[in-house]
C-alpha cells in the first residue's frame, strides 16, 4: 500500500462539511482522489461515520486518520467525539479560511468538505498554517451558554422596546411630559393606559398588549438569572478574574463574565496585541503593487456580543477614568466628525487592558495550586 510513499504513516483525511442536519465528508488516503460520504449530524449519523473511517484505517499499513471541519452553531461535539476515539481533529476559522471568487460563486457541501481536506492535507504533509479556533473545556462552554443567554434576553428586550416605540410612533402618538427619559414608571402606565384608550384601534390595542406582555415576561426572566450569574462569578475559577477585571472604570459584573467566557483563557494569546484582532477591533487594510497600505473599517470578526459589551463599557470608561478620558479626546480633537472611531479606538485599548489584568490574575491562580 505505501509503495513510493516516503512517509511511515498512511493518512486518511477526513473533511467535512458540518450541517445542522445533513453533513458531507470528503475522505482521501494519503494524495489519492477523494470519495464522498454523507452522514446526518446525530449520534448515530456520527458513529457511522467513525465507523467507516475505522474500516479505512484498517485495510492500509499504519493508517492514521486526521479530520477537521470549520467552526459553526453546532459546536464541538463531533471534535470531542474524535478525540475520544484518539482522532485528530482540528476546527478551522471560517473568517480565516482564503476562499477565491469562484468558490463563493459556486458554494456547495461537497466542495466546502473538498476545501477543508485540501488544507488539512496541505497542513500535514507539507506544514502549510492551518487557521484553527481554539476549543474551550467542557467547563468554560457550560459557563458561556448561561453568560449567552443572559446577553441574549437583554438583546431581545432591546428590540422590544423598540417595537412598541414605532407602534406607538405610527399612530402618531406621543410621551406626555412628565413621563421622564427612559422606560419610566410614568411611561409604562401611560402605555398600559393605551391598552384601554379609544386613541388607538382595536388591533393596534391588541398588539400592544401582546408586546407589553413580552416586555413582562422577558423583564421577569432577565432578573431570575441574576442569581445564577452572580453564583457563577463567585466561583473560584472565575472569582479572582472578576475582580480583578471590574477595578477598570465602566467595567461591571456582566462585562467582566462575557470577557472573561468569550476569551476563555488569556494566555492563548501571545500578546495583547492579538486580543484587539480576535475581538474584531483592528482595522483592515488593502495594499497592491504601488500602492499604499489603506486602512478601511474594523474587521468585525470575533464575538459580536463581546464588541457590544465593550462598546457599553467604554463610554462609561472615558467619563471615569482620567487617561481614557485623555486619549478620547485627543483623537476627536484630530477630527471632530470622527467620534465613533475614537470611541472604537477605547475599546481595543480597554480590550487590551483587561486581557492584561486577566493575565495576571491567570498567573496569580496558577502559583497558588499546589
Amino acid at each position: 500500500m505505501k509503495g513510493d510513499w516516503p512517509y511511515m504513516v498512511n493518512y486518511i483525511f477526513v473533511g467535512i462539511d458540518l450541517g445542522d442536519k445533513n453533513s458531507v465528508a470528503r475522505i482521501a488516503v494519503n494524495r489519492g482522489k477523494t470519495e464522498r460520504m454523507g452522514f446526518v449530524n446525530d449520534r448515530r449519523g456520527r458513529a457511522r461515520l467513525f465507523e467507516q473511517l475505522r474500516r479505512r484505517a484498517e485495510k492500509v499499513d499504519e493508517g492514521q486518520i486526521v479530520m477537521a471541519y470549520e467552526a459553526s452553531s453546532c459546536g464541538f461535539i463531533l471534535s470531542d467525539e474524535a478525540k475520544a476515539r484518539g482522532i485528530r481533529c482540528w476546527v478551522l476559522a471560517p473568517t480565516k479560511l482564503e476562499k477565491s471568487v469562484e468558490q463563493r460563486k459556486h458554494k456547495n457541501d461537497e466542495r466546502d468538505a473538498d476545501d477543508v481536506l485540501e488544507k488539512l492535507r496541505a497542513h500535514v504533509l507539507a506544514g502549510n498554517r492551518l487557521p484553527t479556533v481554539w476549543i474551550p473545556d467542557v467547563q468554560m462552554r457550560d459557563d458561556r451558554e448561561l453568560v449567552r443567554s443572559r446577553v441574549e434576553l437583554v438583546e431581545k428586550q432591546t428590540r422590544l422596546k423598540t417595537q412598541i416605540q414605532m407602534l406607538i410612533k405610527r399612530h402618531g402618538l406621543e410621551k406626555p411630559s412628565g413621563c421622564g427619559v427612559g422606560w419610566t414608571t410614568r411611561h409604562r402606565q401611560w402605555l398600559n393606559a393605551l391598552t384601554e384608550s379609544d386613541a388607538l384601534g382595536g388591533g393596534t390595542r391588541a398588539a400592544l398588549q401582546s408586546l407589553l406582555r413580552q416586555l413582562g415576561f422577558l423583564e421577569a426572566e432577565i432578573e431570575r438569572m441574576e442569581k445564577p450569574i452572580h453564583q457563577l462569578a463567585q466561583q473560584p475559577r472565575h472569582q479572582p478574574i472578576i475582580d480583578e477585571l471590574t477595578q477598570e472604570h465602566g467595567v461591571g459584573l456582566m462585562t467582566a463574565m462575557v470577557y472573561r467566557t468569550e476569551i476563555g483563557h488569556a494566555g492563548r494569546f501571545r500578546r495583547g496585541r492579538r486580543v484587539g484582532k480576535f475581538v474584531g477591533l483592528t482595522p483592515t487594510s488593502h495594499e497592491s503593487g504601488q500602492q499604499q497600505d489603506r486602512k478601511g473599517h474594523i474587521s468585525r470578526q470575533g464575538p459580536p456580543r463581546l464588541r457590544k459589551m465593550l462598546c457599553q463599557a467604554s463610554w462609561v470608561h472615558v467619563q471615569r477614568d482620567p487617561q481614557a478620558k485623555r486619549f478620547y479626546q485627543q483623537l476627536v480633537a484630530r477630527n471632530p466628525k470622527k467620534k465613533k472611531i475614537a470611541i472604537v479606538a477605547v475599546m481595543r485599548r480597554l480590550a487590551v487592558r483587561l486581557w492584561h489584568r486577566m493575565r495576571a490574575a491567570e498567573l496569580r491562580m496558577a502559583a497558588m495550586m499546589p
